[in-house]
Order: C-alpha cells, then structure tokens, then sequence
C-alpha cells in the first residue's frame, strides 16, 4: 500500500533545493533531499528568470522520479517568492498565482519560481501546489505601519516562512499553543530579518530591505540625508548604488568577503578592521532586538538566533551576552526551508489549516 509525501521546492539563483517528505497526519519525515546545482554561467544564458521555468521543472521531475517509488504525492509546496503583501500562512498555487510569480512580482528573484514549479509538478500527480508564509508575510499593526513620512508607509519584508517555523519549534519545546507565543526572532543570514512575533503574528520588523542592521552582503539603514546626496552626486547610475545597498555592501562592502569563517579568521589574525565590523554588526542587531522585545513589553518567552550564522559560536556568543537578561535565548541553526514548506503543505492538506485563496486580500489593503 503506497503512503502519502510531499514534495518541497525552494528555488535560488544557481541552486534548486528538492525535498521529499513522508506524512503521517500533519507530520513530516524527510525520504531524500538534494540541492541541484545549475552552471552560474548557463543560468545567465536565460533572458528571464521566468524563462527557467521548463529547465528547472525537467530537473525537479527527475529528482521526483528517483525518490518517489511507492509514494503517492499528496501535495507540492514551493517557496512563496515576491509577491503582494499577504497575511501569513498556506496559499493554494493557481494559474493567476503562477501568471502574477512569473511576470508581475514586486521584485524579480529566484524565488519567484516556487509557485509556478510546485503547480507544474502537482498538476502532473493530480495534486494541489502551495507556498508558504512568502517574504512579503505583512501584519504589521497600524501603529506599526506609521512613517513620518505620509508618501512612504513602513510596510513588511521579512525571513516569514524561517521565522514562523521556529516560532512553532519554540511553542513545541515550551509546550504553549504557537498563537500565545511572545518572541522575537533574529533571522541571521545573508540579510537579517528582526521580528516579534506575538501570539502567532508578525506584528513588527526590522525591513530586511530597508532599516536592519547591515549585513555580510547589506547596507542596512542608512543616514537619509547623505544617502539623499549621494543619490544626486552624480557619482553612481541607480543600479550601481543598488548593487552597493543590496549585494555589495555590509560586510562584503568594508572586508571583501561575504563568508564570516572567513572574517573571524581574520580576526584570529588579528585584523583590527575584521574585528571592529564583526562586533559593530552584531551590535546593530542587539540594538534591533532589543527594539523588537520593545514592542512585546519586554514581556517575551524567548529570543530565537536562527539563520546561517547562528552556526557561529562567536556570533551566537556575543548576542546572548548582550540579550540573556531580556529573555531566554534559543539557537535554532541554520534555516529548513524545506521542511517548513512541507509541514505547511501538511497543515493544509489535513484541514489543521485553511489555505488562502489568491489573490489574497490583507487587512493593509482594505483599509
């Protein structure tokens, strides 16, 4: 007799990472998981992102293929992608989804690719596709969304799918129901995502895109006003300051490298200027979860280090030195994306969860 699994999906810029899960009730167990790389150079062969689509599914189907055996897949989940503000949770992929992914997103990334090859793939297996708390997961609280700026809202762009996952992880290991949770969670990666997450909802972050601290490849929030000059210099095109902001700056902008092993080597070398960067990163980001327990009152059940630096002990160290006394720290290394989009997948396919319908409306739109 065949047993169900689902089939995760979580698209990079050279990478596709595949999994495949066992579920038992809305419980999942990993069968095989494999990162298929692609050729740095062929993928920029391809004019568009979304013109990856049939390359990236052949592959996906061929890793489907091998592990599938006596499985049945109940459901395809891939990675959200930039969409549209929406509430968090399980959103069923449709053709307008997958039309919107393909050629309308907010921004155009890798990611976008999750709902079109979760739906090509369950489509073959008669099955449905979702994705899952995608990085445009908005609930942030009106008092939140406040700028003082009336043309420029504050507006939601975060690690969701990381950060809901290890909300529930915590909930499990304290025993207590995700949606009476109170914590803020440091996602700590190539960007950083800030967030307190109370009683199941987002309701506060620091924008990964505009005001965290900066990061191995990210600026970070920037002083507005010589960032308004240097924008009018004359001295960098648009695309040129974007690549410095976003890619080419933070850690990698001060050091040359993106790779902390490599920066704490340095400082084991005694470079000075490895040091000083190294710590003032981690001192913009004790500053932002500081601000985040803020918004819980300072009334938290725990603060989470997860992300691919948490790996470090020298990172993990230093932040639990500076937050230990606002709440228990938990490191929760690295990031299971996959496994977070199957469990979602789980949730939806066994009622513990309804899943959206797209488009969704958030409680930002219609107001």
């Amino acid at each position: 007799m065949s047993q169900n699994a689902i089939l995760a999906i979580n698209p990079g810029t050279t990478t596709t990472r595949c999994a495949l899960y066992a579920v038992s009730r809305s419980q999942v167990e990993v069968i095989a998981e494999q990162t298929l790389d692609h050729d740095e150079s062929m993928m920029a062969g391809f004019p568009t992102i979304a013109s990856q689509l049939g390359f990236r599914a052949a592959q996906v189907e061929a890793f489907l293929a091998e592990h599938l055996g006596n499985y049945e897949l109940l459901a395809c989940a891939g990675r959200g992608g930039m969409l549209t503000p929406v509430p968090a949770g399980v959103i069923e992929v449709n053709p307008a989804l997958v039309e919107f992914a393909l050629h309308n997103p907010v921004y155009h990334h890798a990611s976008n690719l999750g709902a079109p090859l979760a739906y090509t793939l369950a489509s073959q297996h008669g099955a449905p596709a979702f994705v899952v708390d995608p990085v445009s997961v908005d609930e942030l609280s009106p008092v939140a969304r406040e700028s003082g700026f009336e043309e420029i809202p504050r507006f939601s762009f975060v690690h969701a799918l990381n950060i809901r996952a290890c909300g529930r992880r915590l909930a499990r290991d304290l025993n207590k129901p995700f949606d009476e949770l109170r914590a803020v969670v440091a996602h700590l990666g190539a960007g950083f995502s800030i967030a307190a997450l109370l009683n199941g909802r987002l309701v506060d972050s620091s924008n990964r895109m505009e005001i965290s601290p900066f990061t191995p490849e990210r600026a970070g929030g920037l002083p507005p006003l010589p960032l308004i000059d240097l924008c009018y210099s004359g001295k960098y095109s648009r695309e040129e300051l974007l690549s410095k902001l976003y890619g080419g700056g933070g850690v990698f902008g001060l050091l040359g490298t993106k790779d902390i092993r490599r920066v704490e080597a340095m400082i084991e070398g005694g470079d000075k200027k490895a040091a000083l960067v190294f710590e003032a990163m981690l001192y913009q980001t004790a500053k932002a979860v500081g601000a985040m327990a803020s918004v819980a009152s300072f009334d938290l059940d725990g603060i989470i280090l997860t992300g691919g630096l948490s790996n470090s002990a020298r990172v993990t160290g230093y932040l639990t030195d500076k937050l230990s006394r606002l709440a228990p720290i938990h490191v929760y290394p690295g990031s299971d994306e996959c496994r977070a989009l199957a469990e979602g997948a789980a949730r939806a396919v066994t009622g513990v969860e309804t899943p959206l319908k797209w488009p969704v409306v958030t409680e930002r739109q219609v107001a």
